[in-house]
Formats: C-alpha cells, structure tokens, sequence
C-alpha cells in the first residue's frame, strides 16, 4: 500500500487570524510580499459566518498528493504526484491502491521532477460501475492529459488526447476539471518561458476547453484551437459558481496571487501585468504571495475556496451576486501547506495537505486529507 489508513480524529480547528508563513514560495523566484494582502483588505477575525465548525483527519501518510476527484460512489480518488500512483479514499478513511495496466503505464510514462508528475485529475464520465478518468503527467518530453477506464480499484490501458505541453521544473499548471458544459478544462503554466503565455499557438500559459477526446471544444474562441483563455502565468486552480462564473487562482512571481474570473478568449495579463493593470481582465482579488501562492480551488453555492501553499491557509472569498466579497482567512498555520480543497458530496470540504514536497515542514501523519466543514 502507498498509504496507511489513519485514525479519525476530531478536531477544534477555528483559526482566522494572519499567523506565519513557510519559508518557501511555490517557485524559486517568490522572494517579498508588500504589506497589503489583498485588493481589498481582508478580515484579520473574519466575519460571523462562513468559519470552521469542524475539522476531521481522513487519512494520513500520503507521500506527495497533488490531484482529487470525487467518484459516483462517493470514493476520491487522489494523485501521488512524485510515485505516479492513483489511490481510491473512501469517506471512511478506508484507502486503495490502484492497479492494472494503466497504472503500470504511469509508472512507466510519468517522469516526475520539481513541480512535475503526476498532477490533476477530472472524472469525465461512468457507464455501470467503470469510470473514465482523465489524468495530467508529466512525461519525458512534455506533459499530457491521458484517458483511462478505472473499474473498481483497476485502471485500463491508457491513451493520450493532449499532448506537446510544455515542461518544467516550475510552472507545469496541471489542474483538470469538467465544466458544467461537459467539456475538459485544462490548466497549463508558463513553462519557465513567460512569452509563451501571451503566443496564441502555444498551449502554455493557458487553460485550454477540449473535448473528452482532446479536440478543441465547440465554441471555443478559435473553433480550431483549445485555448479558452490566456496570459496565465501558472493556473492550479478551477472551479464554476451555480450561476455558471468560472473563477481561476493563480500564482504570481514576487508581488500579486490572484483570482480571476474567467471570460472566454480572456487574456489575464503575463507576464505584461502581475495582479492589476490596464488593458488585460483584472483579477476579482490579489494577495502576496506570502499570504497565498494558491493551488487547488473549490466553489460552492456561497464562496470560493483557495488552497494556500505558502500562505498555509484555506481563503475563503464570498460570492455576491456581481462579484466577490471580502475574503478572510480559514485553517492559518494550523496544517501547514494546503495544496487542493474540493467540495465533498455530504457538502464538506476535502482538503489536502502539502508538506512533503520538499518545501513545507513536516507534521507526523503527513500528507493528509482533511474533512473541513464550514458554517
């Protein structure tokens, strides 16, 4: 087994004010912050709702848990980016390996290295008891998103839809998300080469909307290209509001993360701009990059979640009927680096640590995922 089942602990966790940050930002080169969080300044204490009521440990002991998708039957499965390992959780903490010839192919296809590996992952689809997952990896010579049939805890043989994304040891994006138009939304990063970003016929710096065979999506900006979006520095985070907002959370170089609402053709700015700045879209709201360096991202009916790496906290932004409210701050220090956060089908919120990748401290039990329930 990759992972050791964990105790469930209950937990009083109920920490909103700005405690201190890691050490190490999310790319070598996040040195500073100013001392303004964020555009408008947030709660120190945090409103009267949207706090934490409770916080239960899952399971523990994962080595490097990047990705998390929830499955019809109410499993997650989670990505173990450095192994290239799929891992079934059950809501009772009870975790799976996978196997089967797709997972041998991960072990053989996914080339991990810095922020590379073996990273997002969407369920595109069920048919009985199988499921069709789409995974991002990185390999050799680029990174891809791969198709594959999971049937209980085996997955089929695998097959590329996308690839020829660029790679690097910082700024590979990864996230995968299904839309509520059914089609597969991708997050690419910069690659370590900003221009791209701003290059149309490049597919990095981008989210990208394909279909489930990797074509460009019907009404897309360019019917013949997938990108949907661009001037993305290195997106990790997407997610849609029930009105249908799609919003993005971004990591910015030495000043500005950002999260950005996303408009079709939309171009965000990088590396011309990093957070506000005329004529690009504007980000709905910044944070130094002390406070945030955002990866995974959750809607619900009410707010925005954003998972902070550096920052070590859960923001949570309110949604208002023509943007966002003030955002304050969930879970600061108490769990170290918080890499992804998902909506759960009880209507908690998953979220999963990030302390082993190198750059966090190591608490006993890391890396774990987390039930997070929020009033």
């Amino acid at each position: 087994m990759a992972v050791r089942r964990a105790t469930w602990v209950g937990l009083a966790a109920v920490a909103v004010a700005l405690a201190g940050c890691s050490p190490a930002g999310e790319s070598p080169e996040e040195t500073g912050t100013p001392s303004r969080t964020v555009a408008a300044s947030p709660s120190a204490s945090g409103p009267a709702t949207g706090q934490v009521s409770e916080v239960v440990d899952i399971v523990g002991d994962l080595a490097v848990p990047w990705g998390i998708a929830f499955l019809p039957d109410g499993q997650a499965v989670v990505t173990l980016r450095d192994a290239a390992q799929l891992v079934l959780v059950g809501p009772d903490g009870a975790a799976t390996d996978v196997t089967g010839p797709g997972a041998d192919e991960l072990a053989d296809v996914v080339v991990p290295g810095g922020e590379g590996g073996l990273l997002g992952v969407a369920v595109l689809g069920s048919s009985g008891g199988a499921v069709d997952l789409a995974l991002y990896a990185t390999a050799a010579d680029d990174n891809r998103v791969l198709r594959g049939t999971l049937d209980g805890s085996t997955l089929g043989e695998l097959r590329p839809i996308l690839t020829d994304i660029a790679k690097a040891g910082n700024h590979d994006g990864g996230r995968l998300a299904v839309g509520p138009d059914g089609y597969l939304y991708v997050t690419t990063g910069d690659a370590g080469d900003p221009p791209s970003a701003q290059d149309p016929d490049s597919l990095n710096g981008k989210i990208l909307r394909i279909t489930s065979d990797g074509d460009p999506a019907p009404g897309n900006p360019d019917e013949d290209s997938p990108v949907w979006s661009l001037g993305h520095r290195n997106v990790q985070g997407i997610g849609w509001a029930p009105d249908g907002r799609m919003f993005a959370s971004e990591f910015g170089q030495n000043t500005w993360d950002e999260l950005n609402l996303i408009e079709p053709g939309g171009n965000y700015g990088w590396p011309e701009v990093e957070g506000m700045g005329d004529g690009f879209v504007e980000p709905v709201a910044v944070w130094g990059t002390d406070d945030a360096s955002p990866s995974g991202l959750a809607v619900t009916a009410d707010a925005v979640y954003l998972a902070g790496l550096r920052g070590e906290r859960l923001w949570r932004v309110p949604l208002t009927d023509d943007g966002v409210g003030t955002p304050h701050a969930l879970l600061a220090g108490e769990r170290g680096r918080l890499r992804a956060v998902e909506p759960a089908p009880d209507g908690s919120l998953w979220v999963i640590t990030g302390n082993t990748d190198g750059r966090g401290s190591i608490r006993p039990g890391d890396d774990r995922i987390l039930r997070v329930v929020v009033d």
